[in-house]
């Protein structure tokens, strides 16, 4: 037998760098929803009493920034001094421009198009080089690695005890953590669970540490993966009263891990929030994830990690990798070839397929980009699982 201890983690939309991302994307929907063929490229920086936006955006839209920002930060929960950061009163900031000429040239029309070897409406360039990876595997009903999947859980029941008022001393700022325990690859026990939540001051460390163990840990993690051997850790330090951009200064695009796959999965390092759907950073990403979701959800493998990867201007990846880790029931080629005749990877097709050019990006800024199936977000589907099966089996 083999153990080993795989540990993911995830935060909440009060985190600073969630926050940002929120703000991100939030402005990014907002533009998409008035001019769908906007390009964005939006960052947020935030510290104590400020929040910055900045980027290239090249758009017909008319947005209010400031009134974006606030909106974002007071639904985030941040509405008041004593929380530390008060989005009513603090300074917004921006420093926009329109995106760069030479980098439009590759996105409005792709090198292929312009060599004349394409000729239909999938004509936009990659809006830069970059790698992405996508995975999924049959861990949980979503096919999602199981600690990234237990780690976001737990930080949205944070979220949601806080926002309802069950545990009103609980402010937005807060990490989850979670280990599990494989044995010969499969999830068998969650070893430890780490969870820090910022809180008001009057309320002593025992008091939050019993009601985030009844009201956040017991109803998410399965009890069949809960024994006595399990480590509890809550706000170990035993305070967190200091939080948020005060606590931390935030920035968009800095969890690109806890958006994906704690870990599981190797990343291109390239971030989504803020970008629109030509930067190949974010679409292809989702491609990916796809293309994994359905050869596992095919019943193809158990394990699946997609590389794709792109030349800034050109529309057909350079390269697409299928490993499976050994799990395949057929040749990994025979999956490739499957996937080269059921999935266009080119920027614009899969544009066109999950219906990207719409204000959908603000929900996903915080718990994960893969695996959220409640949003019904189109690259979850599974929709050429049985294509795939009769392609390859």
């Amino acid at each position: 037998m083999k153990k080993v201890l795989f540990t993911s983690e995830s935060v909440t939309e009060g985190h600073p760098d969630k926050i940002c991302d929120r703000i991100s994307d939030s402005i990014l929907d907002e533009i998409l929803r008035q001019d769908p063929l906007s390009r964005v490229a939006c960052e947020t920086f935030a510290t104590t009493g400020i929040i910055t936006v900045m980027g290239e955006i090249t758009t017909k839209a008319r947005i209010d920034v400031q009134k974006i920002v606030r909106d974002t930060v007071n639904e985030i929960g941040y509405d008041r001094a004593k929380y530390g950061f008060d989005a009513n009163t603090c300074a917004v900031l921006s420093s926009i421009h329109e995106q760069s000429e030479d980098i439009a040239l590759g996105v409005d029309k792709c090198l292929e198009a312009k060599d004349g070897q394409i000729s239909d409406k999938f004509n936009i360039g990659a809006g830069d080089q970059g790698l992405m990876f996508g995975y999924a595997c049959d861990e949980t009903p979503e096919l999602m690695p199981l600690p990234i999947s237990l780690a976001h859980k737990l930080a949205k029941k944070l979220t949601e005890v806080r926002k309802s008022g069950k545990l009103s001393y609980l402010r937005p700022d807060g990490k989850t953590q979670v280990t599990v325990e494989y044995i010969d690859g499969e999830p068998k026990r969650v070893d430890t669970i780490v969870i820090s939540s910022q809180h008001s001051a009057d309320v002593d460390i025992k008091t939050i540490r019993k009601d985030i163990i009844e009201n956040v840990i017991l109803p998410v993690i399965p009890k069949e993966l809960m024994d006595g051997k399990v480590n509890i850790h809550i706000n170990p330090t035993g305070r967190f009263v200091i939080g948020g951009p005060q606590g931390d200064t935030g920035l968009t695009g800095r969890k690109i891990i806890v958006d994906t796959y704690g870990g599981y999965s190797r990343h291109g390092g390239g971030a989504f929030s803020g970008k629109d759907p030509t930067k190949v950073d974010r679409s292809a990403s989702y491609a990916a994830r796809y293309v994994a979701k359905n050869i596992v959800a095919a019943g193809l493998a158990r394990k699946c990690e997609v590389q794709i990867a792109y030349a800034i201007g050109v529309a057909k990846p350079v390269s697409v990798m299928i490993d499976t880790f050994g799990t395949a029931v057929v040749a990994e080629e025979k999956i490739s070839d499957a996937v080269n005749k059921l999935v266009d990877l080119r920027p614009a097709a899969i544009i066109e397929k999950f219906d990207l050019r719409r204000p959908i990006y603000k929900e996903l800024s915080a718990y994960g980009h893969m695996g959220r199936e409640e949003l019904h977000v189109k690259w979850e589907d599974c929709d050429i699982k049985d294509k795939l099966k009769e392609l390859c089996l």
